[in-house]
């Protein structure tokens, strides 16, 4: 099975500029890029922060940039999203019980479950006994695999200092609630902190983000106030399948210097 991720999509109305950057041009690129390279994807993931004010238009123009794409699509909220506009814009998305974006779907290598840990006004995220609801059914009804979340705001700490108090606020319940999970928890997959990471939780789960599609930080983990820089539009290509789940970063526009040759082996 093949799961694109794009994170941090940070769409403004048209022809708005966020961070001196155009994130439509990125996005837009980034979408055009996958669908010419992975129009067999099963599934494109977008991991929050699909715009950065939450605004109407915005959402609009994400519903006109995804309408035609060959593929499901699946969208998690961000700290800097709105549910009540993307509702209004996504009416037919999927919402729990609680009206809260998340769902899940089964898969021959395991149940993947879309969390939502947006609160209105808030940086951080947060995972209150109401979601908490909708996270145990969906536990209890995935069956003997282990799981796949995939979430905005990293349950873990990532140990970034301008993200210490801006992580999900949830004195570590979500995690764990996923490491008491009997048949495991195969990875979760998250954005947020706009550059890539990988490591696992002093549980034993391993966990990983995807780099921002629009603007991004020069990595300093011990900086409150990193800088923020450019760079191709990116995406992930999650790859779950026998041999486990694997993730590649991918990048929209890289130059081609030239061509490798094969290599026959051993």
């Amino acid at each position: 099975m093949k799961i694109i991720q794009l994170t941090d999509t940070h769409l403004m109305p048209p022809g708005s500029p966020a961070y001196h950057m155009d994130p439509e041009a990125q996005l837009r690129a980034a979408l055009a890029d996958i669908t010419a390279r992975h129009g067999d994807a099963d599934l494109l993931v977008i991991t929050g922060d699909l715009c950065n004010h939450g605004d109407p238009e915005a959402y609009a123009l994400l519903r006109d940039l995804l309408a035609d794409l060959p593929f499901p699509v699946q969208l998690l909220l961000g700290n800097h999203d709105d549910r009540p506009n993307f509702i209004a814009a996504f009416p037919k998305h999927p919402l729990d019980a609680n009206g809260y974006v998340q769902d899940w779907r089964d898969t021959p290598f395991g149940r993947l479950i879309f969390l939502d840990t947006h609160g209105a006004g808030v940086i951080g995220g947060i995972f209150d006994a109401d979601r908490m609801e909708f996270l145990d059914d969906a536990l209890r009804g995935a069956g003997a695999l282990p799981v796949t979340v995939f979430v905005h705001h990293p349950p873990i700490g990532d140990g970034i200092r301008h993200f210490r108090d801006i992580s999900l606020h949830d004195e570590g319940r979500l995690i764990a609630r996923l490491a008491a999970h009997g048949p495991g928890v195969r990875h979760i997959v998250f954005g947020h902190i706009h550059i890539p990471m990988a490591g696992t939780s002093p549980e034993g789960i391993s966990y990983s983000s995807g780099q921002a599609c629009s603007h991004r930080f020069i990595t300093d983990l011990d900086s409150p106030t990193p800088d923020w820089t450019g760079g191709n539009p990116c995406y992930r290509i999650l790859m779950l399948d026998e041999l486990g789940l694997r993730a590649f970063m991918a990048e929209a526009g890289q130059p081609v210097l030239s061509r490798a040759t094969l290599c026959t082996g051993p």
